[in-house]
């Protein structure tokens, strides 16, 4: 294993230290529990947007936290769940007096954890609101979840509810607009090599030279099946047509296409397969009105991709375009 890091049981820290000294004038970092909170929070009078899951998915999610988008993100271990009392540490760190809105990606702990602290919270006189994302059209269950996982479709989310609590929305609308959303976004990815959990120090799956799977999870969980290797056009038309059946997506339809490296694919071939997504999607007649390309939602260096679709409507095109300041996205400002 090959990876530039002193200790796999310090990763975690480490890399927090380096993200605070990187962006000072976007978040602070608390190590114990380790929370990342936008510089300015609490805001007063504004719903908190608070999201989170385990590390080795960067920028997710505390590239995210910033004006227009989250308030804090709590950090788990390299694929590990948060515990309650980050959560609970993250609600108290950014109280604005109007409550909170946590959006957990649909994994067993996360869920629990999350819940578990949004019920300790409401017992100290905090109204919070729990969305959970659940995205991924590959597979029912997994290793990790009962039900579908959350995956590329969190970015989304947390953009645009981020969006309308920084305007002032207040908690029902933050949380009518999250359910909208999670009802509206379909995600698929997959995997041509996986990536290695430092303190693991080997691949989580192995592939032949000839083959991929199809459907992957970003903690490396099994996806559909394993299918041979095949040119990219097939690959993108893989994934976009599980998509676009499942929601299932129509002619006429307006979209925000997001191409997302799992980690070690290179932008070259993500932009590749950027153009086939949306040569495909116009061949149904499909509209992609607003597009994302680039690792935001990663499993370490694994070599994949993915492609997330939300339907958009107006509200949703004016949100996401709305101006947002956080490490890893930033417009408008």
């Amino acid at each position: 294993m090959k990876k530039i890091i002193n200790d796999p049981s310090t990763v975690v820290e480490e890399s927090l230290r380096g993200m605070a000294s990187a962006h000072p004038d976007l978040i602070r970092v608390q190590l114990d529990p380790a929370v990342v909170v936008r510089a300015d929070a609490p805001v007063s009078r504004k719903v908190a947007i608070i999201s989170g899951g385990g590390a080795g998915h960067e920028p997710m999610h505390g590239g995210f936290v910033g004006k227009g988008m989250l308030d804090a993100a709590c950090p788990g271990h390299v694929f590990t769940s948060p515990t309650p009392d980050q959560v609970q540490a993250a609600l108290a760190m950014t109280d604005g007096g109007v409550g909170a809105l946590l959006i957990v990606k649909n994994y067993t702990g996360d869920v629990l954890n999350f819940e578990t602290a949004a019920e300790l919270a409401e017992a100290d006189g905090v109204e919070v609101r729990t969305v959970v994302i659940d995205d991924d059209v590959a597979v029912t269950d997994s290793l990790y979840t009962a039900g579908r996982r959350g995956v590329g479709g969190t970015l989304l989310l947390e953009k645009i509810v981020g969006a309308a609590a920084e305007r002032g929305v207040d908690l029902d609308g933050c949380e009518a607009l999250a359910r909208k959303v999670v009802a509206q976004v379909r995600s698929m990815g997959l995997a041509l090599a996986s990536g290695i959990v430092p303190h693991a120090g080997v691949p989580s799956f192995t592939l032949a030279d000839d083959e991929i799977e199809l459907g992957i999870g970003i903690h490396g969980e099994p996806g559909r099946r394993r299918v041979p290797l095949g040119t990219a056009d097939e690959m993108v038309k893989s994934l976009l047509d599980p998509i676009l059946e499942d929601l299932p997506f129509a002619e006429g339809d307006r979209v925000l296409l997001f191409t997302n490296s799992m980690g070690g694919t290179p932008l070259i071939e993500l932009y590749l397969a950027h153009g086939i997504a949306e040569r495909l999607l116009a061949e149904r007649g499909v509209v992609v009105e607003r597009r994302l390309v680039g690792p935001f939602v990663t499993s370490l260096e694994m070599q994949g991709m993915s492609l997330t679709l939300l339907k958009l409507d107006d509200e949703l095109v004016d949100l996401w375009d709305a101006p947002v300041h956080t490490a890893a996205l930033r417009w408008g400002v």
